[in-house]
This record gives structure tokens, C-alpha cells and sequence, in this order.
């Protein structure tokens, strides 16, 4: 480590703004990311969101100019590859699930980490709310035909989202501003280089395509773990986990926008018990000390 993380004007931002904002940014770019799957596929795809991220940050952040040690830059690489696989994973699934479903089903993460980190008996009534809407949402009794192999990566997805928390909560102290996050995608680009390669083809280098994934890579990386890392320095990893509750919500409300995907009555009903669950943290997070 070099000394302690510069501030910035991202510092000044409440951390449930930070939150939200990273929130509506990656799931917007992931309905704008699955127009990509005809000519990309998902692997191509998940290339261009991560290789467009890490050169986004790369150029903004510069991280290469500060020097740090082995076990900070060890703790960069598998924030790394966790990133990676979980967006390649995500993807995958994407592919064969509707996107509020893959949301749902991947939120298993985060909220095992709520569980497991909560203190607070209040916390835990906030888990269950969201819990109840996101089962609401996924609405497992009519979930018949769903493509097995798609759940599968929605799985380990939400795993990998789980240890995202955990490594960002750690990561962030230990960098300067977003440097960790930069260093992280350089390593994450890899995981989808293969697949991204095999799938997409020559496709990778139409126009088009390299617009909409600049586009997608901002919208879904450069932005939301920015915004994600910083709020993580200041709010405790269960808060947090319980404040991504509204990511199934909002994937519907991009799913419906973007994709044309209608929200039935249920759906609704699902969208507002994860909204109060997030608005009921929302209230722990603000009065929380640094984390």
C-alpha cells in the first residue's frame, strides 16, 4: 500500500444514492447487453462489457502510476477473476432465462451474505421481506420449462456475487480511490477472452457492435462497481447485500423497457416488498459507521 485512499467528490455522495445509481446502471446495460446475443453470443458479449470496462477505467483511473504490494495486488487478481466469471456466468444464463428470473435466482448471493453478516434483529426483517418478493418474482411454482443449464449459471453467478462483496469490502480500504476496481477488470477481461473470441468472431470489430458494447461496458461495469466499491467503504456488507434486494426489481422494470418483457400483477407485488425492504435498510445504512 502507498498510504491511505485519496477522496474524492464520489465521497461526498450519500451511499444509498451511490448504491441506487449503480443499481439501474448495470441492470439497463445487461437488457441492452442481451440485444448483442444474436451476433455475439453471450461470451462475446460479456467480452465486450469487461474489455470496454477495463479500458474505460484503465484510462480514467490509471492505477499503474502507484506502486503496491504482493498481497494487495494478489487481492486485485481474485477480484478479478471473480468478476469475470460472474459476468460470463450471468450471461450464460441470460441467454436462456428471461433477465428478472436470471436477477432473482443470482440475488441468492447477496443475500446469503445479508444472513450470514447480520447483527441486528431489524436487519433480518428486511432479509425477509426482500426474500419473500424475490421467491414472489422468480415465482418458482410456474417455473416449468425453465432451461436447467440456465439456472445453473444463474447459481454460480450468485456465488461469485457473494464473494464480489466480500472482496470488494476488503479491496476498497486497501486501494487508492477506484484503483482496485481497475486492476480488477484488467484480470476479469480474461475469463470471457476465450468464449468471447469463439462466439463472436469477426463481429467483435463491426461499428455497431463496438458502440453498443462501450455502451454496455459503461453502463454495466465501469459504473456500478466504481460506485458499488466506494459505497462499501462506508456501509456494513449485510446493509449493503439487503440494498441490492431492488437489483431483481429493477431488472423486470429494464426487462419491460428495453425488452418488451410485461409485468404481471404478481411481478408488481414482488417489485414492492424489495422496494420497503431496501427502504427499510436504507435507514440502518445511513446511520452505520464507516465500514
Amino acid at each position: 500500500m502507498t498510504g491511505a485512499p485519496a477522496r474524492g467528490p464520489v465521497d461526498r455522495v450519500p451511499p444509498l444514492a451511490l448504491v441506487l445509481t449503480g443499481i439501474v446502471s448495470v441492470q439497463f446495460g445487461a437488457a441492452l447487453a442481451t440485444t448483442l446475443f444474436d451476433e455475439l453470443g453471450p461470451g462475446g458479449a460479456a467480452f465486450l462489457r469487461i474489455g470496454f470496462a477495463a479500458l474505460i477505467m484503465g484510462v480514467a483511473v490509471r492505477p499503474w502510476r502507484r506502486g503496491y504490494d504482493r498481497a494487495t495486488l494478489r487481492l486485485a487478481v481474485w477480484f478479478g477473476l471473480t468478476l469475470g466469471v460472474m459476468n460470463l456466468s450471468f450471461y450464460e444464463a441470460l441467454d436462456r432465462i428471461p433477465l428478472g428470473i436470471a436477477v432473482t435466482i443470482e440475488f441468492a448471493g447477496p443475500l446469503a451474505v445479508a444472513v450470514i453478516g447480520s447483527r441486528r434483529p431489524l436487519d433480518l426483517v428486511w432479509v425477509v421481506l426482500a426474500a419473500t418478493g424475490i421467491v414472489l418474482l422468480a415465482n418458482p411454482g410456474g417455473a416449468h420449462g425453465l432451461d436447467t443449464l440456465g439456472l445453473a449459471f444463474a447459481v454460480v453467478a450468485g456465488i461469485c456475487w457473494a464473494i464480489y462483496i466480500v472482496l470488494a469490502a476488503h479491496a476498497g480500504p486497501r486501494f487508492r480511490g477506484a484503483d482496485g476496481v481497475a486492476l480488477a477488470m484488467v484480470v476479469a477481461a480474461l475469463v470471457p477472452l476465450g468464449p468471447g473470441i469463439a462466439e463472436g468472431g469477426t463481429n467483435l470489430l463491426a461499428p455497431g457492435i463496438l458502440a453498443i458494447g462501450l455502451a454496455v461496458g459503461f453502463l454495466s461495469s465501469a459504473v456500478p462497481y466504481t460506485l458499488e466499491t466506494e459505497a462499501l467503504r462506508r456501509i456494513p456488507r449485510h446493509v449493503f447485500s439487503v440494498l441490492m434486494s431492488l437489483e431483481p426489481a429493477v431488472a423486470a422494470f429494464a426487462g419491460f423497457l428495453v425488452l418488451g418483457q410485461n409485468l404481471d400483477a404478481r411481478e408488481v407485488v414482488a417489485i414492492g416488498l424489495v422496494v420497503a425492504a431496501s427502504a427499510g435498510a436504507s435507514r440502518n445504512a445511513a446511520a452505520a459507521p464507516e465500514a
